[in-house]
């Protein structure tokens, strides 16, 4: 895991929150418990409702203080099993900034208008509750390693699918199956 103190700023649907709140929860849970310093209390604590009642000037304070928050943080965590346009937004705005960005999402496919984007500091992984410690560790030592490399290359559809079967047979990330092969064979 990350060695450092890392700073993330978390985002998510506010209008489908309670139908992803223990997700939600897990999340900052998970980043917590890690040492690490997440920024999620405006996604927990504000209804669409009353964000609705706020004048436009409080709006845009507020949408103010999120640009901070991107701005001053290490790494962007998005749960996107929702669609949401504002999640949308933040996400692009990290990535224009340079963040590092781990896109979540608990069933379907990745977000559309992410699937295809390319950007090393990108990042979209399916999760379930028990495979997602496993994507936030990996993640939060991309973050924080100046020395590891995103290493990508291109597999036959006969390899995706035995590492999609064997992903969820394990319980745990490609990523993970892939590193802990290599680490195996550098042991022997």
């Amino acid at each position: 895991m990350a060695t450092k103190k890392l700073k993330l700023y978390f985002t998510g649907s506010i209008a489908a929150r309670d139908q992803y709140r223990e997700n939600y929860n897990k999340i900052i849970q998970l980043i917590r418990e890690s040492g690490h310093t997440i920024i999620a209390d405006h996604i927990l604590s504000v209804s669409e409702k009353e964000i609705g009642l706020k004048t436009r000037e409080e709006r845009l304070k507020f949408h103010t203080k999120i640009e901070e928050w991107i701005h001053s943080s290490d790494a962007v965590i998005a749960e996107t099993s929702f669609p949401s346009i504002s999640v949308g937004y933040e996400i692009s705005l990290a990535l224009r900034v340079g963040k590092p960005v781990l896109v979540l999402y608990s069933e379907g496919e990745p977000p559309s208008l992410l699937a295809h984007h390319r950007d090393e500091k990108l990042l979209c992984e399916k999760y379930s509750l028990q495979t997602l410690s496993g994507i936030l560790h990996d993640f939060l030592g991309y973050v924080d390693s100046k020395s590891d490399l995103r290493f990508t290359f291109f597999i036959t559809p006969k390899i995706a699918s035995f590492l999609d079967t064997i992903a969820k047979r394990g319980k745990l990330p490609k990523s993970v199956y892939l590193r802990k092969l290599i680490e195996d064979d550098m042991e022997k």
